[in-house]
């Protein structure tokens, strides 16, 4: 049966809940042990989707289409052979929004319909669900122990466990304890109170892993271990590292998967973290630096290309080079000819996913500094559709626009779906929007690469799996004049014909996609693209 280990945080928030919890789930994982994890976020919406990147981050697409937390992004590039799905991340709007849609079809037959025990009942059902078929659990609560909203959360892992038993369950709580630079000293007092927070509510922890940016020595430790009811060797060090991916090591150095595998009577063989330490060694000794300019409209947050940055992490590792970004702000590029010095100190251009007009302009600046500069460039969604509309105005010199940005645009270059066929039994894209119904493509597509084309050659395959998150489609009556005036379209979506990517054969690399291929990077190993890409970059970085 499922056991379960709960997630919590304390003191402050971005202690980096997420990153720990994969972390030890990527070390159980090298111990033979099947690990799935689940994010509940104590907020109101539904899902992320609708939520501006400059609050939230980026929205992570899951296999099966949902719109999730980014923290899922790092479970997936820490686990080999878990997939996320819609069932692994869960918001308190959709628990409310749930039992609403219950209370309304009268399944609690009249009765008063309250937060214990229906919304923590339908918490519970939602983490049974998401454990269901793995040996083990990690579940993650969003936010700060003593956030109100919060508790119905909290409260639900008080009462499963109760009701799972000790091995069943466990809690394993985060920390900040602060260094105080004007006393030369590491603080437990936060630690111990926020442990109180939580003792409060019903809840004591059984691990603790201690954040901090200075060293914490061992009298610290045995004394966190002496206020908080805690066992002296379940209380972890976790001080600030160089790599994220370090932080598997060092949970392991300190027998945290001992911790648990004895509690939960796991007999598994010890970890393996030789394939981390090649990813350290590589990321921490790079031979080669290159620089990537990002031109996107929420460069103020880079979480907002959580996945593209780790993605072009990634890629250097792979190819043992410092991948650095250098994020421009495209509203800015518009009208500040001076960021122009910026690109020609860059040796790529990535333009990535993005709704809206606003920054499209500078956008398409970028990408008319890379095609005509030979450049290496890469598209992403909004990327692509944009490097489309730059080629067809100033190669085919035609009006073209997206119907996201006009509605009656003269060019409808990119458009909403519809379901119609044309004469040829090609599906069509209309250029009035004001019936959305072309719905957004979620989720993983395939997608048909054309024979000899560099993306075929990039992936080594012609058929190949992608994740989508967008609305929009290029207008497949394009086609014939763009491939005419040079442009390829090198891949087709698998059941509807739609374009998924455009390259320019003239160029010494120039890709643009409608997928999102950061969704399925690793550092152990990369993905195809990107490692092309950085590939590309570090040519032209050689060649300047």
């Amino acid at each position: 049966m499922t056991k379960f280990i709960f997630v919590t945080g304390g003191v402050v928030s971005s202690l980096g809940k997420g990153i720990t919890a994969a972390s030890l789930a990527a070390v159980l994982e090298a111990r033979g042990v099947s690990v799935t994890m689940t994010k509940m976020d104590p907020y109101i919406n539904v899902d992320p989707g609708t939520m501006s990147p400059f609050q939230h981050g980026e929205v992570f697409v899951t296999e099966d289409g949902a719109e999730t937390d980014l923290d899922l992004g790092y479970y997936e590039r820490f686990l080999r052979h878990s997939k996320m799905s819609k069932s692994n991340n869960f918001t308190s709007g959709r628990i409310y929004q749930n039992v609403l849609n219950k209370e309304r079809r009268g399944e609690y037959l009249g009765g008063t319909v309250q937060v214990i025990p229906h919304i923590t009942d339908e918490i519970k059902s939602k983490i049974l669900a998401s454990g269901q078929g793995y040996d083990i659990a990690i579940i993650e609560i969003g936010g700060t122990v003593g956030d109100i909203e919060s508790l119905p959360f909290m409260e639900a892992v008080r009462q499963m466990q109760v009701e799972l038993g000790r091995n069943r369950a466990m809690l394993m709580h985060l920390t900040l304890v602060p260094y105080i630079a004007s006393a030369g000293e590491t603080k437990t007092k936060p630690t111990q109170h926020s442990v109180k927070e939580l003792r409060s509510i019903g809840l004591q922890p059984d691990i603790l892993i201690c954040r901090s940016d200075h060293h914490i020595s061992q009298d610290n430790r045995r004394k966190i271990a002496l206020f908080t009811n805690v066992e002296e060797r379940a209380v972890i060090m976790c001080e600030d590292a160089q790599s994220i991916y370090q932080i598997p090591r060092t949970l392991h150095e300190q027998d945290l998967d001992d911790l648990i595998c004895e509690r939960f009577g796991l007999d598994v063989p010890e970890a393996d973290l030789s394939d981390w330490d090649k990813v350290v060694e590589a990321q921490l000794n790079p031979e080669a630096v290159v620089t990537v300019a990002m031109v996107g409209k929420y460069v103020e947050l880079p979480d907002a290309y959580k996945s593209i940055n780790e993605a072009l992490l990634h890629a250097g590792i792979t190819h043992k080079a410092d991948v650095k970004i250098d994020y421009i702000d495209a509203e800015l590029l518009e009208t500040d000819e001076q960021l122009f010095a910026r690109l020609d100190d860059a040796d790529a251009i990535l333009v990535p996913g993005g709704f809206g007009e606003r920054g499209t302009v500078g956008k398409m600046k970028a990408i008319t500094y890379a095609r005509e500069n030979n450049v290496p460039y890469l598209g992403i969604c909004l990327g692509m559709q944009l490097a489309v509309i730059e080629y067809a105005r100033n190669v085919l010199h035609i009006d073209a626009n997206s119907s996201e940005f006009h509605r009656t645009a003269a060019e409808p270059i990119i458009g909403l779906i519809t379901e119609w066929l044309d004469e040829r039994g090609e599906l069509q894209i209309r250029s009035d929007d004001s019936d959305l119904g072309g719905t957004m493509r979620l989720g993983a597509q395939q997608a048909e690469l054309v024979a000899g084309s560099k993306l075929a050659q990039i992936y080594g395959a012609t058929n190949i799996t992608e994740r989508h998150r967008h609305r929009y489609e290029m207008n497949n009556r394009y086609i014939e004049p763009l491939e005419q005036a040079g442009m390829t379209i090198s891949g087709y979506s698998a059941k509807q014909h739609l374009v998924e990517s455009v390259e320019i054969s003239n160029h010494p690399w120039f890709v643009a996609v409608q997928f999102h291929p950061e969704f399925t990077s690793s550092p152990r190993g990369g993905h195809p693209l990107f490692n092309s890409f950085v590939k590309a970059a570090r040519n032209y970085s050689d060649n300047k």
